[in-house]
């Protein structure tokens, strides 16, 4: 998913956050970068089985554009099957790195989400 680059910046983006969103924006990507975190060197369909709900066709092409954004490696192996295997780059471990506090703050956000009182 390439998303539009703002103006007012020589590239586009206005700070880290920005960029870090082009790469990791959507439902899926942080998940798939989770699951590679979590599970190293998984082919496709075992990436596929990690995140229930996903289709093949999301999965297919957030795989591409993570290669193409050079935080998920592809590699094949010339084998009979063919076997393909994902895994993170070392901008990947240190993307999903940075997202640990994210993950730990929602962890932590069930506790704290309960119904706001109406002021009376």
């Amino acid at each position: 998913m390439t998303t539009l680059n703002r103006p007012g910046a020589p590239d586009g983006h206005v700070c880290g956050i920005d960029t870090a969103m082009e790469v990791i924006g959507g439902k899926w990507k942080v998940l798939i970068l989770w699951a590679l975190h979590e599970h190293p060197r998984r082919r496709f369909g075992e990436l596929r089985r990690l995140l229930p709900g996903i289709t093949e066709k999301v999965l297919a092409s957030h795989l591409r554009e993570m290669e193409a954004d050079g935080i998920v490696r592809r590699v094949s192996y010339d084998e009979v099957p063919p076997r393909v295997e994902y895994s993170l780059t070392g901008d990947g471990v240190r993307l999903n790195d940075a997202l640990q506090p994210l993950a730990a703050w929602g962890r932590g956000r069930p506790a704290a989400r309960r119904p706001v009182e109406a002021a009376g």
